[in-house]
């Protein structure tokens, strides 16, 4: 194990330097105060509730989730620094059971040899697995550590219940731009940990364009200003004879961000978020949405057929029999996609989700399923009625196999009386059309064959059934 894994302190900061390998700007101006921590004012602001418990030094083991770069592994530090208590990191992407076993081991030692608690901060908490969770409960519950564990993931999902119930969960948020270009100018006047002996000019645009393309992300947008900032020296050396200042410009920003680094894991939550952003929105009639959340899925690089299949659902079941043909061009989108690939498939689901989100809307095919689905659940599941059954053979015949039976086809306005439900479930129905689009004339025809059916019906009580003899399907 290096030995910084029982660091009580965090590394002292490189000099920035053109000359020397210094450690990222990020790293160099982690802020060291709680007053320094820029967001988060829902959980660090006056009277909130990890201030309060700072003040009061009582700290309990807590579970920071939030998304990358804004603050968890910062804030842990502080908790340690400002509990002084003993401070531990490890990542659960590096670490396993040995080196939690020699963690609980180091902390043991700093609580009866010096009365100093230990903070152990876990990175990736979600990355550890069941056995490897389990690890932490009896300490946690014996006071030997306080855990605090950092995570991307929806603790719900991630982490194991009994380590869930002994632990605080705080959310963090995404820095708002207003944060990011806070952090970047403080970065750029610190002459000690930042880039403030470097002279630079730096255009209001190009720090404004960092923050957006951080996209929340502090780690990110410090990082880049700092790749930025060598641009604009690297640009004032080769061109020397004209003794310009560096200047730091938002076609400099743009070469140092590059592309934008969205956030999305496709294995976690994120990824079901914006899928369910993009169904909501087509739900909701709304075009525009709908294109946004879809573009935002593709550029982030989920799998195309992927949307394609949640949008052939969605055909059938928010769209249904309003629109019939909405299945078929999600399916046409489908198939276009699989034939053409990236990039040009995308604009066949760009399509789709124009025609899906205008389309009129019912879920009346998807509720009917459900109410069936209850019957055939919470109902005894009754033989075929025998009256519908086929009859191939004589024995079927004999024992009254299709006795009673109509054949639609030889009907005046081909509607039979007969009843095609089992007896306990006779007259129930299933299905009620909406009036939107099709449906409405669906909703129309069902009410003239209900009419016709039960004309047929009473018409029927005085005539003798009709043998099927081969017309029976």
């Amino acid at each position: 194990m290096s030995r910084d894994l029982f660091s009580s302190q965090p590394p002292e900061p490189a000099e920035p330097s053109t000359g020397s390998q210094p450690a990222p700007l990020a790293e160099r101006m982690r802020p060291t105060r709680l007053e320094d921590v820029v967001g988060q004012d829902q959980i660090i602001g006056e009277g909130k509730m990890l201030s309060q418990m700072i003040k009061s030094d009582q700290v309990p083991s807590l579970i920071f989730w939030g998304p990358p770069g804004v603050g968890k592994t910062t804030l842990a530090r502080i908790i340690a620094q400002e509990t002084k208590s003993h401070f531990v990191a490890i990542s659960a992407v590096l670490s396993g059971i040995k080196e939690v076993k020699q963690v609980m081991e180091e902390a043991e030692y700093q609580r009866k040899g010096f009365n100093r608690r230990t903070i152990l901060f876990v990175d990736e908490i979600h990355r550890f697995n069941k056995a490897q969770q389990d690890a932490f409960l009896p300490h946690v519950e014996k006071g030997t550590i306080t855990l605090i564990g950092a995570t991307t993931e929806n603790p719900s999902f991630e982490v194991i219940s009994p380590l869930l119930s002994r632990t605080r969960v705080l959310v963090l948020k995404p820095l708002e731009e207003q944060h990011i270009v806070q952090l970047l100018k403080r970065a750029l006047e610190d002459s000690e940990r930042g880039l403030g002996k470097w002279g630079l000019e730096v255009k209001d645009e190009a720090l404004e364009r960092i923050a957006v393309f951080a996209n929340g992300d502090a780690r990110i947008a410090l990082n880049s200003l700092e790749v930025a900032g060598r641009l604009a020296l690297e640009a004032v050396n080769q061109n020397a004879e004209k003794n310009e200042p560096p200047t730091l410009t938002r076609e400099l920003a743009e070469e140092a961000l590059q592309r934008r680094t969205l956030l999305y894991d496709r294995a976690g939550e994120e990824h079901f978020n914006l899928i369910s952003a993009l169904h909501k929105s087509l739900r909701n009639s709304d075009v525009d949405a709908s294109l946004y959340w879809l573009v935002r899925m593709l550029e982030a690089g989920e799998e195309p057929l992927y949307i394609a299949r949640r949008m052939v659902r969605f055909a059938s079941e928010d769209v249904g029999l309003a629109d019939p043909s909405a299945l078929q061009r999600a399916m046409a989108a489908m198939q276009a996609v699989d034939f053409i690939g990236q990039p040009e498939g995308n604009l066949a689901l760009a399509q789709l989700a124009v025609y899906l989100a205008q389309a009129p809307k019912s879920n009346a095919v998807y509720k009917a399923y459900g109410r069936v689905q209850d019957d055939v659940k919470n109902t005894r599941n009754e033989p075929v009625p025998l009256h519908i059954r086929n009859a191939p053979t004589r024995l079927m015949k004999e024992l009254g196999y299709s006795k009673g039976y109509r054949y639609a086809h030889d009907e005046k306005d081909h509607v039979a009386g007969m009843e095609c439900l089992p007896p306990s479930l006779a007259g129930r129905r299933y299905y009620f059309p909406g009036d939107q689009g099709f449906e409405k004339t669906i909703q129309e025809r069902m009410e003239i064959v209900r009419k016709l059916k039960a004309k047929a019906a009473r018409e029927s009580q005085a005539e003798e059934p009709i043998e099927p003899s081969e017309k029976n399907e």
